[in-house]
């Protein structure tokens, strides 16, 4: 049963936090601190939630290498479809999500330009513009998720939110001639400055929840990690005080919220103590943990917190780089991807990279039961009250094509999209799909991105 709906003419009228020495932890909302009294919302603010006052959230995750297309795509119309292999672990969730086909990248094909697919996979993916091919003189173009930041990311302590399970790479050559920042960023603020994503979850963690200035977080962090100390432990004062002020259900959602920080803050110290990428040089541990399925989720994990606590309402997820040739000993499969991809039909071959495809669904779809599961502001789950969007810049890896990309918009958008539909749109572009999210998100002003035609029907 759904709670009360209610609205506020400022985020940060439902945003508490617990603070205590170098600790902010940001809060989700609670309705025992919300106005008794609806207010009048501005417009921005108005544009930026849904229709019940609850914050929109967009992400765009991307993973690499394409798909294997016979066994992404569902079989049959578009409401009575049965999943493919791929998308299988997705079964439960098909009455919240989308399958999208018949989008396409034109710019991300090589137009003269010769090699270099995935960098053009990478770097077109969230822009839909031509690159420029160097290593040197970077051009590419804003992304979308930046032109949304531009116009409501004010209303959020992050403007924006850029993860990655990858290192960084900035410059010199990665692909057939392409610079590296291509390859290894889907956001960009400018046409020539990307978002760097990040990538060290004990970094992403200390974004979120360390307290002061930059020199003074870092110092604090290693305290806590020298003395084995939690975050939590130094707001304990301020979280008595808060269950002082929330009703039953709200102390409970709090106690829930806050063993989900410190589970969070867990696996990244175990990660610490026993991963053995740690540095020693580093003035502090990597925090990535040995198994991918684990460092993934950890990243997951992280967007979700964002999204809970109204920190941030757009973000993007790079899984992999375009052209990753990561193993996946977990599903014992020791080749890279990215020389699985080209298999030249074989079936064995195929069938390891379809399995690989699986396990990234895999972990998208446990993404989406724990949105699922996050009761939101206004009752409804936070994924209802969610756009993701999760594809890949490349649509078949064997032969690097960009047209047909595999995608999936899960989440209602706050009842703006019609979900529970395998949807082919026939030859569209990608930026279409772009305007329209924008559109849904507030933004103003925008008449053309990328290398759209107009805005995508039927969501």
């Amino acid at each position: 049963m759904k709670r009360k709906r209610y609205h506020s003419d400022s985020s940060v009228s439902r945003r508490n936090f617990l603070k205590g020495m170098g600790a902010c932890v940001a809060l989700p909302a609670f309705h025992s601190l919300l106005p008794s009294k609806a207010f009048a919302a501005s417009s921005a603010l108005q544009a930026a939630t849904t229709a019940t006052g609850a914050p929109l959230r967009t992400a765009f995750v991307m993973f690499p290498n394409g798909a294997i297309p016979d066994r992404w795509w569902p079989k049959g119309s578009e409401s009575d479809f049965v999943f493919n292999e791929t998308l299988q672990p997705l079964q439960q969730l098909r009455s919240s999500l989308q399958v999208i086909s018949g989008l396409d990248h034109e710019n991300a094909k090589p137009g003269g330009d010769g090699g270099g697919d995935h960098a053009r996979g990478n770097g077109v993916y969230l822009t839909g513009v031509r690159l420029n091919k160097s290593a040197t003189d970077i051009r590419a173009g804003i992304s979308i998720d930046q032109v949304m930041a531009n116009q409501i990311g004010h209303l959020t302590r992050f403007p924006s939110l850029e993860l990655s399970c990858d290192a960084r790479r900035q410059s010199s050559n990665c692909d057939s001639g392409y610079s590296c920042a291509y390859q290894y960023n889907i956001s960009w603020q400018d046409e020539r400055t990307p978002m760097t994503p990040e990538s060290n979850p004990r970094l992403v963690f200390e974004r979120m929840f360390g307290a002061g200035p930059h020199g003074e977080r870092t110092e604090n962090a290693k305290r806590r990690m020298m003395g084995r100390r939690s975050l939590l432990d130094f707001v304990l004062d301020d979280a008595k005080r808060m269950q002082r002020r929330l009703g039953h259900e709200d102390k409970e959602k709090l106690d829930q919220y806050l063993t989900g920080v410190r589970d969070v803050e867990m696996r990244i110290q175990k990660a610490e103590q026993f991963g053995s990428n740690v540095d020693p040089k580093m003035p502090t541990p990597s925090g990535i943990p040995d198994s991918h399925e684990d460092y993934v989720d950890l990243m997951y994990d992280m967007m979700l917190l964002a999204f809970k606590t109204d920190s941030t309402r757009i973000a993007t997820f790079v899984l992999g780089h375009d052209g990753d040739n990561r193993s996946f000993g977990q599903i014992g499969i020791s080749e890279g991807h990215h020389d699985l991809s080209h298999h030249q039909n074989n079936e064995e071959r195929v069938n390891k990279v379809a399995a690989i495809d699986r396990w990234y669904v895999e972990r998208f779809a446990s993404f989406l039961d724990r949105l699922n599961a996050e009761v939101d502001v206004d009752g409804n789950s936070i994924l209802h009250n969610s756009r993701i969007v999760y594809g890949s810049g490349n649509a078949d890896g064997n032969i690097h094509s960009h047209d047909n990309l595999p995608i999936i918009l899960a989440g209602s958008g706050g009842g703006r999209l019609s979900t529970g539909r395998y949807v082919k749109h026939g030859a569209k572009p990608m930026s279409n799909l772009f305007l329209s999210l924008a559109d849904q998100a507030g933004v103003t002003g925008l008449e053309r991105f990328g290398d759209s035609t107009g805005r995508l029907g039927n969501l």
